[in-house]
């Protein structure tokens, strides 16, 4: 009996895929990484500017799309958060390759609260001028 089977990892592709054609064009990343680059991030606090000096560090905007992805998929760990990095298509494609350490994920929660707080109410609004919410509060 015959069984369906993979291909071979090392056999080389005529046609390689490439990162943009692996994700949906109506998957969830697509609509954060479009929710992330139109806010003003500088706006809601989030330090952008950095000197030529400074030590190197990864753009607000990226741990932001990490952050919104881990929360809409239930991931509450900074390790898990690391591991999605290396592991997850979806991850992959919004970080462009990123790989981020725990510390950065867990830095990032710690030093920002406020400031996610101030992007979670920006989703409500945006989700109200779509009428995606009624706004009622359910106790």
């Amino acid at each position: 009996m015959k069984f369906i089977q993979g291909t071979d990892r090392s056999q080389t592709h005529l046609f390689p895929i490439s990162l943009e054609s692996s994700i949906d064009s109506d998957n969830e990343v697509r609509l954060i990484e479009l929710f992330v680059d139109s806010l003003e991030l500088s706006e809601f606090g989030f330090k952008t500017d950095f000197n030529e000096n400074d030590r190197t560090t990864y753009h607000p905007s990226d741990i932001l799309k990490l952050y919104i992805y881990d929360y809409l998929n239930k991931i509450r760990s900074s390790r898990d958060a690391e591991k999605t990095c290396k592991r997850n298509i979806e991850v992959i494609w919004v970080l462009k390759t990123l790989q981020l350490h725990h510390i950065t994920i867990s830095n990032f929660r710690r030093d920002n609260p406020k400031i996610i707080k101030k992007v979670s109410r920006a989703t409500i609004l945006i989700a109200k001028h779509f009428d995606l919410t009624e706004g009622k509060l359910i106790a």
